[in-house]
């Protein structure tokens, strides 16, 4: 059998994908796996190294308004998705797949759009709460939806079509892992803080502040992944503050958290963004979380995610515009201090979670490529 993937741009959509694609390659192990991506840098590097082949064709979004650069984007748009259209066909032709799926990204519309008018089964997949664009689209004729919370039937065409399944996680989240890395030896309460692989600049000028009270206060020991660029202007910022112990034994700063899993375990409270992929690492771990959407995400896909998870009562959210150093420190102390709260979050995040997620998507596709076949 052949299954081909299309995903593009962020890690919420690849990770879901690799998760399935893994997944598939296990109950069929002959089976062949294409990755289509759109060219951007996250999918050349996360794809290959999940072993997988990946190839290219270029799309783009759409930019709302009328400005002339918005106007200008968007004629280029209307010009890649002439030519994807048609590579998608030229590929689909060749590869013959047995079902596409998409988790996301401007890239599956026309790879999947083309496979529909050919009669080959294709599967969404919708990480956030809030489908964006390109999967409201594909809901239009995809044969199945899946989403990660369940209740979402009616935000599309066709609510029969909809299940509810989670998000398949990346390897490590779901499998005990007794070595957690957290750089000190648990004699204080330990803070994660990450806002993605390119950081935030902003959310960075803010943790200086919380990273100086932190080291003043000692209260826990704190991990803080800059993100790629941002180490150097953080260092400038604390010795502006005259912070010189970010190697202490409460403040350790990197530019990457390359063993996520690890980490994560060791956390007590986490302070990120509201990514699909975040959100279902947290429910997967049972983490109490302080999560501050992305202001700069399309359709505000994170401010959703964050809503469900608040509503859950597995974490609390705040907007960026309302963040300071100083309220984010008195907001991580206030919940340390609460116990009794910490493990409720702990045991409400962990209700959201559906650690079978990527078995549940693959009982989908294969039952219906099988109904398809007339088995």
């Amino acid at each position: 059998m052949t299954f081909l993937f299309v995903c593009g741009g962020t890690a919420g959509h690849i990770n879901p994908a690799l998760g399935i694609a893994a997944e598939m390659r296990s109950r069929i192990p002959d089976c062949k796996i294409l990755f289509v991506g759109s060219g951007r840098e996250l999918e050349k590097r996360l794809v290959p190294k999940a072993g997988f082949h990946l190839v290219n064709i270029k799309m783009s979004g759409l930019k709302r308004g009328f400005s002339p650069d918005a106007v200008v984007y968007n004629l280029k748009t209307v010009k890649n998705l002439a030519t994807a259209s048609f590579e998608s066909a030229n590929l689909l032709r060749r590869l013959k797949p047995d079902a596409v799926i998409g988790t996301g990204g401007y890239i599956c519309y026309p790879v999947m759009r083309k496979a529909s008018k050919k009669g080959i089964p294709t599967f969404v997949h919708e990480p956030n709460a809030h489908p964006g664009l390109a999967v409201k689209m594909l809901s239009a004729f995809a044969d199945k939806i899946m989403v990660t919370f369940p209740g979402l039937e009616e935000q599309y065409k066709h609510p029969s079509r909809v299940i509810f399944t989670g998000t398949p996680l990346r390897d490590g989240f779901l499998t005990e892992n007794d070595t957690a890395e957290n750089g000190s030896t648990k004699e204080k309460p330990v803070v994660v803080s990450f806002w993605g692989s390119l950081g935030a600049r902003r959310m960075n000028e803010l943790m200086t502040e919380f990273i100086k009270m932190n080291i003043e206060n000692k209260s826990f020991f704190h991990v803080h992944a800059t993100g790629k660029g941002g180490m150097e202007d953080m260092l400038r910022r604390l010795k502006k503050h005259g912070v010189s112990e970010t190697g202490s034994a409460y403040a350790d700063l990197r530019e990457y958290i390359d063993d996520m899993p690890s980490v994560m375990k060791a956390a007590d409270i986490l302070i990120c963004r509201a990514g699909a992929s975040t959100i279902a690492e947290l429910t997967a771990m049972g983490k109490p979380a302080i999560l501050v959407p992305s202001p700069y995400v399309a359709d505000n896909h994170q401010d959703v995610n964050a809503e469900q998870l608040q509503k859950a009562g597995g974490a609390l959210m705040l907007r960026e515009k309302d963040c300071t150093g100083e309220l984010l420190y008195n907001e991580v102390t206030t919940l340390l201090k609460d116990t009794e709260k910490l493990e409720k979050m702990i045991q409400n995040q962990k209700s959201l979670a559906v650690a079978d997620a990527a078995s549940r998507i693959a009982d989908i596709i294969i039952a219906d490529i099988n109904s398809a076949g007339g088995d």
